[in-house]
């Protein structure tokens, strides 16, 4: 219940690393308890990015309506605070229509701050973000982490050295108030949260987790991944923060001629292991998520009944 009594609406997260399951499985269980899927995925937004971005296909999306997909064009800026927007715009016609609401994605930050709010922080300042990113450029991120721990050392254990958009913000928040972000941070906990979470987990065991991630990558390109990247090329230039996502800027290198296709595969896969363990890393760190296997959607099933009773 929110302050004034009435019945907040209820999440359903379900959440993990690349390549472990979801989209399967959050078809399964929507389809079993009449919901709808709301994604959280940061790449999924783009129009005419499908294949790369294990976007759900145009038959998943027949069995169950998704929000949140194709929402914006490659070159339009997209970020966490108009993902937050959207997706509570969703949220609040689905909990009108009493529909079960599933909220499904890898992309860490856009859950944390859909579930919890934005902190109280600053707006952007793009010309100190700027000074900090080229302070960055030119002497690199040990440098500015070490600036950081300096001047802000609570922050500094917080954020991984190598972690470059944190640091730039972590040092544009204390610039721009005097007060450290962990100080807004712990702020913001205070305050109510709007909706009832249930989060769950999938953990598949780490090798099966790596060769799923290397099968998938065959399979994107044998769907035509490297043709996609080809038409939007056509029409977007390769430089752009789409563009030079996981996945596409291997592929955009490729057909500059900068590497071979054999060689871009490799890349892809080794890349997306290593974004697997960042997401792992950022998701391990939440004690309200319930982990389990991939393929038990009888123990989900059970714990979603639970939570909606």
């Amino acid at each position: 219940m929110d302050p004034c009594g009435t019945p907040k609406p209820r999440l359903i997260l379900l959440l993990g690393p690349t390549g472990a399951g979801k989209t399967a499985l959050a078809l399964r269980l929507a389809e079993r308890f009449g919901g709808e899927i709301v994604g959280a995925d940061s790449m999924q937004v783009y129009r005419g990015m499908d294949i790369g971005t294990a976007k759900p296909t145009t038959e998943e999306r027949k069995r169950v309506p998704h929000h949140l997909l194709d929402v914006v064009a490659p070159d339009a800026p997209f970020d966490v605070s108009l993902y937050c927007e959207l997706a509570r715009t969703a949220i609040a016609a689905l909990h009108r229509e009493e529909k079960r609401i599933f909220v499904v994605g890898g992309t860490g930050l856009y859950l944390r701050a859909l579930v919890g709010g934005l902190i109280d922080g600053p707006a952007a300042d793009e010309t100190l973000r700027q000074t900090l990113k080229d302070e960055m450029a030119r002497l690199g991120k040990p440098h500015l982490y070490e600036k950081l721990r300096e001047r802000d050392p609570r922050a500094a254990a917080r954020i991984h050295p190598q972690d470059g958009i944190r640091i730039v913000r972590a040092l544009e928040v204390l610039e721009l108030t005097g007060r450290s972000i962990v100080d807004h941070q712990q702020a913001h906990r205070f305050q109510e949260r709007p909706y009832e979470v249930l989060k769950i987990g999938l953990l598949p065991e780490r090798e099966r987790l790596w060769a799923a991630i290397d099968g998938r990558t065959e399979q994107m390109m044998a769907r035509g991944f490297l043709d996609e990247v080809r038409q939007l090329l056509e029409r977007y230039d390769g430089s752009l923060k789409a563009m030079q996502s996981l996945g596409y800027r291997h592929l955009v290198a490729q057909l500059a001629g900068k590497t071979d296709l054999a060689e871009a595969v490799r890349l892809i896969k080794a890349d997306t292991r290593r974004y697997a363990k960042r997401q792992l890393t950022w998701f391990t760190a939440d004690p309200e998520i319930h982990w389990q296997d991939p393929d038990d959607e009888a123990e989900a099933a059970e714990r979603i009944a639970g939570f909606l009773k």
